[in-house]
């Protein structure tokens, strides 16, 4: 007994180890390649975007770390979503998270892909995104009892390149580095802020968004807190920090680099800390952005994939794809997320110019349409107080001007019907799985029991006596 509370004791986290595992969780290609489509679309003003998308953030998983500190849920969002709304909503909610997911990771892989031919630049992408993606699987499909350790010796790389990039940007402009080459082009007038007007702040409104992807996965570790109720506490803290850390590093970098330059195929920092002395520095920060980049896909493919056999056990998906080969090795749900990764490798083939701007609005789409369920579940299962209230609307209409945004935006607008198409998709099938169930339901009432052995698990007939025992029926003889 005192062996078993000494290990429930030692698995719990304190607030602000929560707060650092969301900081490192977070950081991935969405801030160290998105950031440079954001600023190239909403101009150096697009650091307002990070801040009130760092809000936006905050008020989602404020609510969804309140919903788990009151009832502590396996499923999280999924499970607060189907007690608020019914078993619809926990259907939509489960499959919105995880096409976000598999799109999510999609991104991830053309980013890796893009990251890599910065020193193969005559290789396709498609044949790197391939590549990963056979890693990554195959990390999933054996696993390893050492990947935790791994994955938190990866976030401190990630955390250690911002430093880096900090460190080494402000030597530059400072001129301990370079001897004074670069110059602080601090944007001063309207046009220099706004090169694209308010329009191209609000279409920008979107990546930002997609750089604090990853708060669901914190709001389900929540649990694992030894004060639960210190979870608001621990994602305040962990916003404040990512939220200090994009809107430093991408004003150091649009102050290095000319608005021109910035372009989805190259990381912003990157680009920063080009210096004819300092060529190392690049290569170096590209090989981290590598890490990060792998490690940020490889969780994501945890999570389709730990998702999949959930919606599988529970019954809303094929029981096919909650089976494990020798009770281990998730099989099934692999090869499904293998098509899902495929299809996303033959988009890299077939439109390598546009295919991350696409797939990343698609990602952070569905994303946003999963925290609106993550709110909106909040506010019935919630105590009813006006400033929560107040915030559920602050972060809804935040939600929505991230999501229209995408309407006026020629490279954004593709993956804004991408994510309608894939709704509608999940939205018909829950209306059929729904009415199957109901159908089922109401034959099963209407018919009611044609004998005994259909009401009780045991019955008992003159003369002959019946136990059920799964789908046999075992015929005993009468004891007269």
């Amino acid at each position: 007994m005192n062996k078993q509370s000494a290990s429930e004791k030692q698995g719990k986290l304190k607030w602000w180890q929560l707060s650092l595992l969301g900081v490192a969780g977070t950081i991935g290609t969405g801030y160290f390649l998105g950031s440079g489509l954001a600023v190239m679309i909403g101009g150096p003003a697009v650091i307002i975007a990070y801040v009130l998308a760092a809000a936006g953030t905050y008020v989602v998983f404020d609510a969804l770390s309140r919903m788990t500190a009151d009832h502590p849920e396996q499923g999280s969002f999924r499970s607060y979503a189907q007690q608020a709304f019914g078993n619809w909503a926990g259907f939509g909610s489960g499959y919105i998270y995880w096409c976000s997911e598999l799109l999510i990771m999609g991104s991830q892989l053309t980013a890796l892909s893009i990251f890599s031919r910065f020193w193969f630049p005559n290789v396709p992408m498609w044949m790197f995104a391939a590549g990963f993606g056979l890693l990554g699987l195959i990390i999933v499909f054996f696993g390893n009892k050492g990947f935790d350790k791994v994955e938190n010796v990866l976030a401190v790389i990630k955390i250690a390149a911002i430093l880096m990039f900090l460190i080494i940007a402000a030597g530059l402009l400072a001129g301990w580095i370079d001897g004074g080459h670069y110059k602080p082009n601090v944007p001063m007038s309207r046009h220099e802020l706004f090169p694209k007007g308010l329009m191209g702040l609000w279409t920008a409104f979107i990546y930002a968004f997609y750089a604090y992807g990853g708060i669901e996965v914190l709001g389900i570790m929540s649990y694992r807190l030894r004060k639960p109720e210190e979870a608001p506490k621990a994602g305040k803290i962990m916003l404040l920090l990512l939220g200090g850390v994009y809107v430093i590093s991408i004003g150091l970098a649009v102050s290095m680099v000319p608005h021109g330059e910035f372009n989805p195929k190259e990381s912003p920092f990157v680009l920063a800390l080009s210096s004819d002395h300092l060529k190392f520095v690049p290569h170096v920060f590209n090989g981290v952005l590598i890490i990060a980049g792998f490690s940020t896909m490889t969780a994501s493919l945890y999570a389709v994939t730990s998702m999949m056999i959930t919606l599988a056990r529970e019954g809303d998906a094929p029981a096919l794809f909650s089976r494990k080969l020798k009770d281990k090795y998730p099989l099934p749900a692999l090869c499904l997320i293998t098509a899902g990764l495929a299809a996303t490798i033959v988009m890299s083939l077939l439109m390598p110019g546009k295919v991350y701007e696409y797939i990343t609005t698609a990602a952070g789409l569905m994303l946003l349409y999963n925290w609106s369920f993550i709110l909106l579940s909040s506010s019935r299962l919630l105590k009813p107080v006006k400033l929560g209230r107040f915030k559920r609307w602050c972060g809804l209409i935040l939600i929505a001007a991230a999501v229209s945004g995408t309407l006026f935006h020629q490279d954004s607008r593709p993956g804004f019907f991408i994510s309608l198409l894939l709704v509608a998709v999940i939205a018909g099938c829950d209306a059929v799985l729904q009415y199957v169930r109901k159908r089922r339901k109401n034959g099963e009432k209407g018919r009611g029991p044609r004998n005994p052995l259909e009401s009780a698990e045991h019955a008992t007939l003159p003369g002959t006596a019946f136990r059920i025992k799964g789908l046999r029926l075992r015929r005993s003889r009468s004891p007269h």
